[in-house]
């Protein structure tokens, strides 16, 4: 009914570079303001969504519009970066993420290299077959693929050279408490030589002050997001820090 009754609405978060503050990226992030309830958390509406199957059809509304706005920022002659959308394990469950995600490319036109998926490391500890193969599918269509909220669950780092990802996002558990904290600190400097390991990209999320910008600069990490830069932005309010083309602190 949110969706038919239009009530969600992506906002959109930059992930910027931090010697410059170029805008490399944005998420994509889910609101829902209900015309009964106003607005309503994702923390408290996702695992109802998860548990009622509604995450399905939810899922596929937040990849095809995600895919319908950067191709739309990118034909009005903005910068050309990718989406990242939030794949749940649900859905990869269903086995139809491959297919949503075509869907979405071919009905936006939208090239699949500015089209990013993040998963949690739920996925990988369901049907891990089911799971590789889709990876698979969505890596040779050119999708880019994320690991997110990396160190907060207990996936084996063997899954890591499995799985072929492109990306790990340092988790804001550790971002947090980066500067006083040094086992965050030490988490956060072994995720980016893994990263380096790997050649993987990393991005450090829940960037709040300078300090943390700084202590993650010193150990290696040069692509943040978090409320430092800007708090999840609706589309038309990203589309004028796209035409920036830059955040400034």
């Amino acid at each position: 009914r949110a969706i038919g009754q239009a009530e969600l609405a992506l906002h959109f978060q930059p992930q910027v570079a931090r010697l410059d503050g170029r805008v490399l990226g944005m998420e994509a992030l889910l609101r829902w303001h209900s015309s009964e309830l106003g607005r309503v958390s994702p923390a408290d509406f996702i695992p109802l969504a998860e548990d009622t199957g509604l995450i399905l059809p939810i899922g596929d509304w937040v990849i095809r519009q995600a895919c319908l706005q950067n191709k739309a920022w990118q034909d009005a002659g903005l910068a050309r970066v990718p989406v990242a959308v939030n794949v749940s394990a649900h859905q990869f469950k269903a086995g139809t993420v491959p297919a949503v995600v075509r869907a979405a490319l071919a009905e936006s036109g939208l090239e699949a290299r500015y089209l990013e998926v993040e998963l949690t490391e739920s996925v990988m500890m369901g049907d891990t077959t089911a799971a590789e193969a889709q990876l698979a599918e969505l890596r040779a269509m050119g999708v880019s693929l994320s690991l997110d909220d990396f160190g907060t669950g207990y996936s084996s780092l063997g899954y890591l050279s499995r799985f072929s990802l492109d990306k790990l996002k340092i988790d804001q558990a550790f971002v947090r408490n980066i500067t006083t904290d040094p086992r965050s600190a030490a988490i956060a400097q072994a995720t980016i030589a893994l990263a380096e390991g790997l050649s993987l990209r990393v991005v450090a999320e829940g960037v709040e002050t300078l300090d943390q910008r700084d202590f993650l600069g010193r150990i290696g990490c040069d692509v943040l997001q978090g409320y430092l830069y800007s708090q999840p932005l609706p589309a038309r309010e990203m589309e004028v820090l796209l035409q920036a083309g830059r955040v400034t602190v």
